[in-house]
């Protein structure tokens, strides 16, 4: 590595020197507020003859590319892209300004000294060589047509605009003087004796905000030359970075479906600033045939991503419904066992009607938790493994068993719980995304025309503010569904309008038809509204009774699991939820998604609070732990001491009861509840 001060404009002026924008490089994305800074900064220092050098920063590029015969040496620029591209762009709208003013020496010096190679290929021709979209635009804007419109939005040809406004005949000479003052640190790699790869983390582990998949596209393709680099890019990266896009917000999401990928590969879920790193332990890059050997399955599984946030790109419409839904329900932390039973419908392990079953699973079991309450924490590490428990030769009621083996926290709610549940919670006020989901669902069960309730509102039956009449038809009843059942689904319907029927009394929001618009319930062809077009009043044996409909379709919708499971099984439990266990002994533990084999509960003991320590050791100092445990570092004064390190011990002259109670405590102060199970023998 070679590190230098030099000035910007004779770094620019180099001859027969191509600055080259690597593929794996994020795009040009300054935006006016950028351009301006640094424009002003030029006008600054140009204006001030006391300033000699301003530096802006450095410029890292790898040197050792001379690819072609007229002996043009190719620069790969490594950092510092933004700024090179938009000092370009500064000199050429001073060119551009030069033409106009007739300035035929200023018009020569810029164009051949900062624009362009002379007497070179097409291809050499252009001193900043950018990636491909931004090529052709610096083309278009160098061919000086006005006549000529450029079809795609293009950041560059924005900022070469906006400049264009700032730079006039009255400061061009002042901007020239300001960039001839321009100093950076020109920092030169070698392929042969450097690593380009880290010295670009080590540029960028501080300020520059790129993503996880920036680092893991620049890990790929930073050490190849420049035909691997094209073909590892368009045969593979670019077509990953299309696939793992939300289409209808432009949002890249290619961070995460890696993330998602590397979950179920490992069985682990790296934190989201740790992608890049796990990505690379997992991946070493070596040949461009690795390369595609590694990649090849990370194409095909982001294909499935791609639809998983893209309902609308499956071709099937049956599963196009169903992955909508789970898309309603934002069950993200889903898509690492999803992917994978994509990949075995899409290589036909499973036929349409098993997937569809699936996915209606998954629905089940996360819409039924959230019925109850139940916390989503635990749902990453339920997903993260389900599919190891997929059975290929039973595979629907594998995943059945799989999911009611569940307990505590992590268990498939039963048809009572969730009704219990459901009759008081209210559903006017969660995500509005979730209520559209849950209205959705209900109303189109079994329906052959699927019936479109976006433009549809929810409808209170019983109003928020209810007309006086109100009180005077219900009498006793008024304050207690007031009270209790006035945002349940048994008060909800949908409406087109809902303005209209606003709070008036039951009998007149049954009948309406003001102009002829049958607004009532009585014209409606929803299913919601069916029963609501018999009845001559709304009161608590009405909401009801509308209850006991709706429960049914709730558990024709989002079913229990008909699989039956091993009972014996079933005796896994989480250790809250353990009889006592004075006098017992252990058939195995699953601590942090580990299966221990050991058979008494002070093996047990010891090694989750050895494991604990191991994780955060201050929290055994600054909690109850320090007193409950007897923590010490002089192990005589203890009765029976456990070796938590070389240094600390802790006190295990407990009986069983006792020790499950610290081994709670502990967890509790680690927010890890759910993480140890176990089965008694």
């Amino acid at each position: 590595m070679n590190a230098k001060e030099l000035k910007l404009n004779k770094f620019l002026g180099q001859n027969d020197a191509q600055f080259v924008i690597p593929v794996y490089q994020r795009n040009y994305d300054w935006t006016y507020m950028q351009c301006k800074k640094l424009f002003n900064d030029i006008i600054d220092i140009g204006n001030n003859e006391d300033i000699k050098a301003h530096f802006i920063g450095s410029i890292v590029y790898i040197h050792d590319d001379v690819y072609s015969a007229s002996g043009i040496t190719e620069l790969t620029i490594i950092d510092g892209q933004q700024r090179l591209t938009t000092v370009t762009l500064i000199y050429l709208v001073i060119y551009k300004l030069a033409i106009e003013l007739k300035e035929e020496r200023l018009v020569n010096r810029i164009n051949e000294t900062y624009l362009i190679n002379k007497n070179t290929s097409e291809n050499e021709k252009l001193k900043l060589r950018p990636t491909e979209n931004n090529d052709r635009a610096l083309k278009h804007l160098l061919r000086n047509s006005s006549e000529e419109e450029y079809s795609d939005f293009s950041r560059l040809i924005d900022n070469f605009n906006y400049l264009k406004n700032l730079i006039i005949e009255e400061n061009y000479e002042l901007i020239l003087k300001g960039l001839s003052k321009i100093m950076f640190v020109e920092i030169s790699l070698d392929r042969k004796n450097d690593d380009p790869q880290r010295i670009f983390e080590s540029l960028n582990s501080t300020g520059l905000d790129l993503s996880q998949a920036d680092l893991i596209r620049n890990y790929i393709l930073m050490g190849l030359k420049r035909k691997s680099q094209q073909r590892i890019y368009e045969n593979y990266w670019e077509i990953i970075e299309k696939l793992a896009k939300e289409e209808k917000t432009a949002v890249n999401r290619v961070s995460d479906f890696l993330r998602d990928y590397l979950t179920f590969l490992d069985k682990k879920i790296p934190t989201r600033n740790n992608v890049y790193q796990i990505f690379k332990d997992k991946f070493p890059t070596s040949t461009v045939e690795k390369l595609e050997e590694f990649l090849s399955p990370i194409k095909r599984f982001a294909l499935y991503y791609n639809k998983l946030i893209n309902p609308e790109n499956e071709l099937d419409k049956d599963i196009r419904l169903q992955i909508k839904y789970i898309n309603h329900l934002e069950v993200n932390v889903a898509y690492p066992f999803l992917i994978k039973v994509y990949d075995d419908y899409s290589s036909k392990l499973i036929n349409k009607s098993v997937f569809i079953n699936v996915l209606e699973l998954i629905q089940s079991f996360v819409w039924r938790r959230f019925i109850i309450g139940l916390p989503t924490g635990s749902l990453n590490k339920i997903f993260m493994k389900l599919y190891d428990d997929v059975d290929k030769y039973d595979y629907l009621a594998s995943i059945e068993k799989s999911l009611l083996r569940k307990k505590s926290s992590q268990k498939f709610p039963s048809d009572q719980e969730v009704i219990n549940s459901l009759k008081e919670k209210d559903i006017y006020g969660i995500k509005p995304r979730n209520r559209i989901y849950f209205f959705e669902r209900l109303e189109n069960f079994e329906n052959k025309e699927l019936v479109q309730i976006n433009n549809l509102t929810t409808e209170h039956i019983f109003p928020q503010n209810p007309d006086p009449k109100w009180k005077v038809d219900l009498g006793e009843d008024y304050s207690f569904i007031k009270e209790n059942y006035l945002n349940t689904i048994a008060n909800l319907t949908l409406s087109g309008n809902n303005g209209s029927l606003g709070n008036k009394p039951f009998v007149q929001k049954r009948d309406m038809n003001s102009d002829g618009k049958e607004q009532g319930y009585k014209y409606s062809r929803l299913w919601l509204n069916r029963s609501l077009s018999t009845i001559d009043k709304w009161g608590k044996i009405e909401i009801e009774e509308r209850f006991v409909l709706i429960k049914e379709r709730f558990l024709k919708v989002w079913k229990f699991p008909s699989a039956e499971i091993n009972e014996s099984v079933l005796d896994e439990v989480n250790i809250f939820d353990a009889d006592n266990p004075t006098n017992k002994k252990l058939e195995y533990a699953i601590f942090f998604d580990q299966k221990l084999n050991i058979k008494k509960v002070t093996e047990l003991y010891s090694e989750v609070m050895k494991t604990l320590f191991d994780l955060q050791p201050e929290s055994f100092f600054t909690t109850e732990l320090l007193t409950k445990l007897n923590l010490t570092q002089d192990k005589n004064k203890l009765r029976q001491a456990i070796v938590l390190n070389e240094t600390y011990f802790i006190e295990s002259n407990f009986d069983n009861k006792g020790k499950f109670e610290r081994i709670k405590a502990a967890l509790t102060i680690f927010n890890s509840e759910d993480e140890l199970i176990i089965k008694f023998k």
